[in-house]
């Protein structure tokens, strides 16, 4: 199946969100207002699709936005320009064909002259899959911090781009 990224749009939130909800705890569940904000306010929010198949999402954020992540908040207290991502979920029918990297590749691109990318990953509980492929990406731990009251612990990752 070939997927085409396309930018997010309304009709496609609710299959987004159930995407998104099929992923937690590795991504933080939300409900379908919280989607629609990220639809307006997200600097990048694209879908993959092919045909009326949904095949994964990436949103991604930029300083200066009201955004009260814990995770995305320690990137602007720390650094002064990044493109982070804020959630990739790629569906289980769609995995292994390098849509992530595609996601990936394509937000560094929309963001033209920043310097790094960033992102974080669940340490507790475990997100070894995610992990992998971020080391394998590039990106490297600078941090780390406990969220959800504790519940969950994250590595804070940085990728410099070129």
């Amino acid at each position: 199946m070939t997927f085409e990224l396309q930018d997010v749009s309304d009709s496609w939130l609710a299959a987004v969100l159930a995407l998104n909800e099929t992923a937690v705890p590795h991504v933080n569940s939300i409900d379908l207002g919280q989607m629609q904000w990220f639809a307006e306010h997200a600097a990048y929010f694209r879908i993959a699709v092919s045909g009326s198949t949904l095949g994964g999402f990436l949103v991604g954020m930029r300083p200066g936005t009201e955004y009260a992540s814990l995770n995305y908040r320690w990137f602007c207290d720390n650094y002064a320009d990044f493109a982070y991502v804020d959630r990739i979920v790629v569906a289980p029918a769609a995995r292994r064909q390098g849509l992530a990297q595609r996601f990936y590749a394509d937000f560094a691109a929309r963001s033209s002259g920043v310097p790094i990318m960033t992102c974080e990953v669940n340490i507790q509980p475990p997100n070894d899959s995610s992990m992998e492929f971020h080391t394998l990406q590039g990106f490297e731990q600078v941090s780390s911090q406990h969220t959800d009251g504790g519940d969950k612990e994250v590595a804070l990752l940085v990728k410099e781009l070129k």
